[in-house]
């Protein structure tokens, strides 16, 4: 490949695709310091924008030549990839041919290869404004984009989203299979995500009940809670269902035509309001609204564990995982002032969390939780000097 660019930090040097090519120099990571490292991963993550730009121009070109059959077939025997990975990869590219503002930034670098994806998938579900999420995707984390993608999809999908919901319960698929390298037995499921919603948050409820009866001395994973909690719904048919699991929806009222809009899951990801009609039925539809019952979200030091009511508001308002953006019905609540520290279990003190930033970044790396005066959410900031712990981080405390 080409050379050329400037130096930066540790040595490494990169190239935008535009100048003629990519490059990375090698450096010992083993003597950069932190600030360094963090660049490096930067530079070598712009460096996979511009190589994926070329895979999709010259997928693409063996796809217009020669059809996009010969293309995978190619993409599969020079990159030794699989037959699927490959049908994939020729359709992105030839739909990346078609998004200029996409195809630009990901040449310069400034569009990340996984957010690439996501906008040339959502192409082939609507009318996309290609500009609009280039510009977006550029200053969005992964989770984040997603959802900003699911929405512009149902937004600009004249039916509300209903048939991109209905393509993705065509699409679902669960495989179980023994993973040869242990033995162990492996679920793979896919499904849709108003689905995924309603099984996380029973799956969700189990793991708190788990929690709550198990010795403080001889703690669960957070993934070996989880996988017991699985377990338990499907095999023990003796065992106590959750109850008073809300699935959270949100939508907004039209004055005008006197209608719901804008039906999503409390993550922002899109329903179609049809959606809620529907599981309202069966389902405890709890109102996202708040104020005027702001004395249930400060319980103080009456109890330590969020309520149910503390958990919706906060996932409305977190939208996730402050940390790495997953989704709400797979977090836990963290007190900001913690409850062995006098901490209260209000909603101004509580943040939403997923298992590894609380026990990894939080107790372990000693992040603290920030308001982000710029985003206007809170967010995981890292220490200024992270901390010397060897501790399990399985062992951590308990929310």
């Amino acid at each position: 490949m080409a050379s050329g660019g400037a130096s930066t930090a540790g040595g490494s040097v990169t190239a935008p695709y535009g100048s003629g090519g990519v490059r990375v120099d090698a450096v010992d990571v083993a003597g950069l310091c932190g600030e360094a490292l963090q660049a490096r991963l930067g530079e070598i993550a712009r460096a996979e924008s511009g190589l994926a730009a070329m895979k999709a121009d010259t997928l693409g070109e063996i796809a217009r030549r020669d059809g996009d059959g010969a293309a995978a077939h190619a993409a599969a025997d020079a990159m030794s990839i699989s037959g699927r990975k490959a049908r994939g990869d020729v359709r992105d590219a030839v739909r990346l041919g078609e998004l200029d503002a996409t195809r630009e930034g990901l040449s310069a670098g400034s569009v990340p290869v996984g957010h690439a994806h996501l906008i040339a998938r959502a192409a082939g579900d609507a009318a996309i404004d290609d500009r609009y999420l280039a510009e977006r995707a550029q200053h969005e984390g992964y989770d984040e984009f997603r959802r900003t993608v699911e929405r512009h999809v149902a937004d600009v999908n004249r039916d509300d989203g209903a048939s991109v919901l209905e393509r993705q319960r065509k699409a679902r698929t669960a495989k179980i299979f023994t993973r040869s390298s242990d033995g162990m037995t492996v679920l793979n499921l896919a499904i849709d995500p108003l689905t995924g919603a309603q099984l996380g948050t029973v799956i969700a409820a189990t793991e708190r009940r788990l929690c709550q009866h198990e010795d403080p001395a001889a703690r669960r994973t957070p993934a070996q809670r989880m996988a017991d909690a699985i377990t338990q719904l499907i095999c023990d048919r003796d065992a106590e269902r959750p109850a008073g699991a809300s699935l959270i929806v949100v939508a907004d009222y039209d004055m005008v035509n006197h209608q719901l809009t804008r039906g999503r899951l409390a993550d922002g990801t899109p329903i179609p309001i049809g959606e809620i009609a529907r599981i309202a039925v069966d389902a405890e539809v709890l109102p996202a609204i708040f104020e005027a019952a702001t004395g249930d979200l400060r319980m103080g030091r009456t109890r330590r564990t969020a309520t149910d009511l503390q958990r919706a508001a906060l996932a409305l308002r977190d939208k996730g995982c402050v940390g790495c953006g997953i989704a709400p019905e797979r977090c836990q609540h963290h007190h900001i002032d913690h409850w062995q520290h006098g901490g209260h279990t209000d909603y101004q003190n509580l943040v939403t969390v997923c298992p590894d930033c609380h026990n990894d970044k939080i107790h372990q790396q000693g992040f603290t939780v920030e308001w982000g005066t710029t985003c206007s959410h809170y967010r995981l900031q890292p220490p200024v000097e992270p901390p010397n712990i060897t501790s399990d981080p399985s062992r951590a405390p308990p929310i």
